[in-house]
């Protein structure tokens, strides 16, 4: 039998308007396109400032009492941070129970991942595109406090940086270091996705120009992050393991092979 997809529920705060035919709400399409992403930008709001603050941090979805869950499941996000940051200190004087239920309501934040993987070149500037894979994510982030959990986050975000480099470094952390670091969990209340992939596209008008089409070029210029040769550090002693090598030829074929989809129309997340 096939495994039933899960989605976020449509709300007032989810639901995609403009372009909602590009819209995505299964859980799995939005916690990839997240756990793809190298940089989340994190919006929240301080009680200090008129301004919200929208900072660029490290984060990973998953599920500490669920390890096995898979991208399909309900899960949280975990951020990575230094203890007294800014947004830790905000985040910690939201950490009070509310009235109904005594736990932690958190804080509200917005969370906004995204990758380009195509410039969509038109007949006219008005048509211009690009093929991306971006979601926005909307929760309360509280602080973990259980060590277990916090190692647990650790060791995921680690691994979301090169699969298997937690178990490749010294281990286990120190005090210091597990003190050092700060680790919210964000609930997420709802979430959506917009994928949008394919060749240039113009209007009738356009099209019957005859001067136009012979002029200007249309199509699509892919775009895919690539990652460069290991650069050994100085004080390096051993050869570039197969688990970077391996994480960094698989990261390269899969976003040119995503870039190259696209452009051909196929609308997917991975």
């Amino acid at each position: 039998m096939a495994r039933h997809t899960l989605e976020y529920p449509k709300d007032a705060t989810n639901t995609v308007k403009r372009y909602n035919a590009h819209a995505v709400y299964a859980l799995e399409t939005i916690h990839r396109i997240v756990n793809t992403c190298q940089i989340l930008h994190v919006s929240f709001n301080t009680p200090s400032q008129p301004f919200p603050v929208t900072l660029p941090m490290i984060g990973q979805m998953g599920s500490f009492d669920r390890p096995s869950a898979d991208l399909g499941d309900p899960l949280e996000l975990y951020l990575h941070g230094y203890v007294s940051s800014r947004m830790m200190n905000t985040c910690r004087s939201s950490d009070s129970g509310d009235a109904d239920s005594g736990e932690p309501q958190g804080m509200p934040v917005c969370i906004a991942a995204s990758h380009v993987d195509g410039l969509v070149l038109t007949l006219t500037s008005y048509s211009h595109n690009y093929n991306y894979r971006s979601t926005v994510l909307f929760g309360y982030a509280t602080h973990v406090t259980d060590e277990a959990e916090k190692l647990y986050a650790m060791e995921l975000i680690t691994n979301s940086v090169v699969p298997d480099r937690w178990r490749h470094t010294r281990l286990p952390p120190t005090k210091a270091e597990i003190q050092s670091t700060g680790i919210l969990k964000v609930r997420i209340a709802s979430g959506s996705a917009k994928i949008s992939a394919g060749q240039a596209s113009d209007d009738k008008t356009d099209m019957s120009n005859e001067a136009m089409l012979d002029s200007t070029w249309t199509g699509v210029l892919p775009i895919y992050h690539t990652m460069g040769d290991p650069m050994p550090s100085s004080y390096n002693r051993v050869d570039v393991p197969a688990h970077v090598t391996e994480f960094a030829n698989d990261f390269n074929t899969d976003n040119r092979q995503l870039s190259l989809d696209a452009a051909k129309g196929e609308r997917r997340a991975l």
